[in-house]
């Protein structure tokens, strides 16, 4: 076989994704405080119709991100780790532990204030940032702990999917709703009568998403309607759901999710950006996700497993759960995104984006070096 080339191999790591965002992130907070702020900013604030640039890619690119999202959680739920329910409640009770406590810390310093609604911020983990950072811990790496690790973070983005279909709707018209709903129902018809003409979901997918932009409902909700839409078969490689969710693997990896990096960490930090961490939005951010996430990860599978409700597997310990627990603390494209629907004021939005970076750089480092010590005396298994 041939070998693979060095940039082949790169765009192929899991580690990839990871890296790319956080360059992108790097880059973009680099421009939006230079001499070219001002410029870089308006970039993403140029009219295209009647939205933003920003508004286009948070409303419109992202749904591509949410598509596949729902790919890989239909393919969990029908072969996955989520397929056999007594394996699913481990993942799933610390995926609901690592989104209730964060929320309820958040709640805690801001109930009754105008920034309460920003409870979900907290809740979401960044997959591609979580699962990069385990990667770099190479081999030594147990195959169930980033099955573990990639299950909780897939459902936690369904909570996260829920809550912004629940709570970050304003206003509906229900006209709009209905006849994107109705073009979802024709989607699962075509379906059952086993339609296997991607393009054909593809174009009713595009009318969905039209119609759910002018509903009120977040568009990229359609995203996740699509892929449960699309026939999964056996889940064989041949099947269109399948073929989709390979396909869009790298261009959301490296093109959509960049972008929206690069678009929603425009921030332009404040010389007194310290004072910052004093507001109550503030720190029910950092605290929800550097110490909630874990608490909430460890104590809710602790209870699962205590309980007899599922069990731990043998190459797993409650020290690598915690690790998972400070991975799990990395918010950052699904803070982000809460963060918009949850706040109008742009002084709020910004701070919040910023302390969203912090807690999740804070849990990232934590994480890396909790797991790195806890792996340091397991011997790797050879490389395949």
């Amino acid at each position: 076989m041939k070998p693979k080339g060095l940039f082949q191999s790169f765009f192929e790591s899991e580690k990839a994704g990871g890296l790319v965002l956080l360059i992108c992130t790097v880059i973009s907070l680099v421009i939006a405080n230079s001499s070219f702020s001002e410029e870089y900013i308006a970039m993403w604030h140029y009219q295209i119709g009647s939205h933003s640039a920003e508004h286009w890619i948070n409303d419109g690119l992202m749904t591509i991100f949410f598509l596949l999202i729902g790919l890989e959680l239909e393919r969990e739920v029908y072969k996955g780790e989520l397929s056999k329910i007594k394996d699913a409640i481990l993942p799933i009770s610390g995926a609901l532990g690592g989104m209730l406590i964060p929320a309820l810390i958040y709640f805690a310093f801001n109930a009754g204030t105008p920034t309460e609604h920003g409870i979900g911020i907290p809740m979401a983990t960044d997959i591609a940032f979580a699962i990069g950072i385990l990667s770099l811990l190479g081999n030594r790496v147990p195959i169930s702990l980033k099955i573990f690790l990639t299950a909780l973070a897939v459902i936690d983005d369904l909570g996260a999917i829920i809550l912004i279909a629940l709570f970050y709707t304003k206003t509906i018209y229900f006209t709009n709703l209905i006849i994107s709903l109705s073009i979802f129902g024709v989607l699962l018809i075509m379906n059952r009568l086993k339609v296997t003409n991607l393009i054909l979901y593809l174009v009713g997918g595009i009318f969905m998403w039209y119609f759910m932009l002018n509903s009120g409902v977040h568009a990229t909700i359609t995203g996740v309607l699509l892929a449960f839409a699309l026939p999964f078969g056996n889940g064989s490689s041949k099947t269109i759901s399948s073929q989709l969710q390979h396909w869009l693997h790298h261009p959301v990896a490296f093109i959509v999710i960049p972008i929206f990096a690069l678009s929603n960490t425009a921030i332009v930090i404040s010389k007194d950006w310290v004072h910052n961490f004093s507001e109550s939005y503030s720190l029910g951010i950092i605290f929800g996700l550097v110490l909630g996430k874990p608490i909430g990860i460890f104590l809710f599978t602790y209870l699962s497993v205590k309980l007899k409700l599922t069990h731990l597997p043998e190459d797993l310990s409650w020290k690598k759960i915690i690790g998972v627990g400070f991975l799990g603390g990395i918010g950052f494209t699904m803070s982000i995104f809460v963060t918009l629907l949850a706040f109008e004021d742009n002084q709020i939005i910004t701070n919040s984006k910023f302390m969203i970076l912090i807690g999740s750089l804070i849990s990232g480092l934590i994480g890396f070096i909790w797991l790195k010590k806890s792996l340091s005396n397991v011997n790797p298994l050879q490389e395949e």
